[in-house]
């Protein structure tokens, strides 16, 4: 039964990165704007993103000396999206990617640092060993007020008892070194005692990085300029008039209304990935009866796609990966539960290594989460189960830890018990445990370390480029990111595949106006976010290639909105 109207000029469904930056842009430029999120919190799964933003020419790296061209970044995205390269596309994301930023920093309450990452292949043509990505700085979230409680948490499997950190910061590295230096042990003492007070006080941590941080500064900007974001309020489907998409169908509480948008709506749903039956024919793996298990946010079901598809747009599995790949591990969180705890770090670490059923490494572990998803995939083409084991002696989970295990003072005992870990005093009796071949395993482990005394990886070239060796442990020489691994005991975490968000996704024009399948915009009907098919073609070149283009899009469709020529004749 429906129960009223309201009336707006923009209704955007969907209230992470790309539905807020569209929002604020709107109505920072005079239109009336409403969010709807169908969650009972704020902000999707950028809330549990690393709140990064791929930008190329952004002033923060001009400001630091670190030289970058236009054609360097044509170049290297020609490169990187091969035949899904839109000049149209890619020429808007360039021009606008820099102003959005500004736009942001100067007009909201967004605010964001320099990142150390180089691109993720910074060695192709093109490619920058620094300055392209950006990361949203740490935010007190107690500025939100009372709509704190309504912020979306982090994922509480990268977390430490709710703290947050950046996988580049400060924090981290002290975290690490917190048993082998007084000073890094000193500042933890201090960052601990600071959390347990706010835990105290606020239920969760206050003082946030990464996603939940731009989320949060978004957020305030929001309310600030008197955007109602309407959580609990999910989208049924979309009200059309004479080919037009005039607004939508919206349930709250069991009740349903009508919104009518006057200029537009915008989906920014977050894409599909748990659309079953999507997912289903999109990923190789499961197409081969495999598993896949997302840590991204559950009501992700790809509700915008299917209400646009109703309307007549189009969501072709195009892409050579439909999905931004994570390797992850499935953590026993009690009572039955069970966590999703994705590998952005541990890999990159001396001394572990990856190993299929057949004891075999396949790929470089010091590649980007997506590289080394794709490596885990194809190695399991033909196969029904897509898995790995991460590897590592004694010394090395103590010091930087294995996955949800953290290192040293920290046990590791719980882990052992409850399975997630599997430990062995010799290789062999490891292999036994966990299902691997002993003589494959044998060879893998005495090849690699051979190489690795003398800090190589003759294999696979492990810490041959900028990437590789940033999340590494720079203390550690020759090779941050290859040790030989040691005497045991031994420990073992089995890794499935996962993602963090879709590639493909709807069919739009630059501006952000869903398409038809013959190339004709739907009139009032507009995709941002992953809900719009990525510009990167299914690859993934660096840090923030996600966020960077979700904002800039949002910027640029925003401006649509409200009429703004250079908007649309960056198209």
């Amino acid at each position: 039964m429906e129960h009223g109207t309201q009336t707006c000029e923009v209704l955007v469904i969907g209230s992470g990165a790309g539905g807020l930056s569209t929002a604020i842009t709107a109505k920072k430029h005079g239109l009336d704007v409403v969010v709807i999120e169908k969650e009972d919190h704020f902000g999707g799964t950028t809330a549990f993103s690393g709140g990064v933003l791929w930008i190329p020419g952004n002033a923060h790296a001009a400001r630091a000396g670190h030289a970058d061209s236009r054609d360097a970044a044509v170049t290297y995205l020609r490169n990187e999206t091969g035949n899904y390269f839109s000049e149209k596309a890619i020429d808007a994301f360039l021009d606008q990617g820099p102003r959005m930023l500004d736009f942001f920093e100067r007009e909201t309450e967004a605010k964001f640092v320099l990142s150390g990452y180089p691109d993720y292949h910074p060695d192709v043509a093109g490619g920058a060993a620094i300055g392209r990505s950006v990361t949203a700085a740490p935010y007190d979230a107690r500025n939100l007020g009372d709509e704190i409680k309504r912020l979306r948490p982090p994922l509480s499997t990268i977390t430490f008892i709710g703290m947050m950190f950046n996988s580049s910061n400060e924090d981290l590295k002290h975290f690490f070194r917190a048993t082998r230096s007084l000073r890094s042990a000193v500042y933890v003492a201090k960052r601990l005692v600071s959390h347990f007070k706010d835990l105290a006080l606020y239920g969760r941590g206050v003082q946030i990085t990464s996603g939940n941080a731009l989320v949060a500064r978004l957020a305030k900007t929001a309310f600030d300029l008197k955007i109602p974001i309407v959580t609990g309020t999910a989208a049924k489907h979309l009200l059309i008039e004479n080919g037009a998409v005039t607004g939508a169908v919206v349930s709250s509480g069991g009740r349903e209304r009508r919104i009518v948008a006057r200029r537009g709506v915008v989906l920014a749903c977050g894409g599909f990935p748990h659309d079953l039956e999507r997912i289903a024919r999109a990923y190789p793996h499961l197409a081969q009866g495999g598993e896949h298990v997302s840590p991204t946010l559950e009501g992700n079901t790809g509700d915008g796609i299917k209400m646009a598809e109703a309307a007549g747009a189009v969501c072709d599995i195009r892409f050579p990966n439909a999905a931004a790949w994570m390797p992850v591990s499935k953590v026993p969180m009690g009572q039955g539960r069970t966590g999703v705890f994705p590998h952005l770090v541990d890999r990159y670490k001396p001394g572990v290594i990856a190993v299929n059923r057949r004891g075999l490494r396949f790929a470089n572990e010091s590649n980007s989460y997506h590289d080394t998803g794709a490596a885990m995939i194809a190695d399991h083409a033909g196969e029904r189960e897509t898995t790995a084991w991460l590897i590592c002696d004694h010394a090395t989970i103590r010091k930087y830890g294995l996955g949800y295990a953290k290192p040293a003072p920290v046990p590791i005992g719980i882990y052992l018990r409850n399975g997630y870990l599997q430990s062995a005093s010799s290789l062999r009796d490891l292999a036994a445990k966990i299902g691997v071949d002993f003589g494959g395993l044998h060879r893998t482990v005495s090849d690699y370390n051979i190489g690795a005394a003398a800090g190589e990886d003759r294999q696979f070239g492990r810490g041959t480029t900028a990437f590789n060796r940033f999340l590494g442990d720079p203390e550690h020489k020759p090779n941050p990111n290859v040790a030989p691994i040691g005497k045991g005991p031994y420990y073992a975490l089995q890794i499935f595949m996962g993602d963090l968000g879709t590639f493909d996704g709807l069919t739009t024009d630059t501006v952000g106006r869903v398409l038809t399948r013959a190339s004709q915009p739907i009139p009032g009907l507009y995709a941002v976010g992953n809900d719009r098919a990525s510009i990167m073609g299914g690859n993934y070149p660096g840090a923030g290639i996600t966020l960077g283009p979700i904002m800039t899009f949002g910027y640029i469709t925003g401006r649509h909105l409200a009429g703004h020529d250079d908007a649309a004749s960056a198209a």
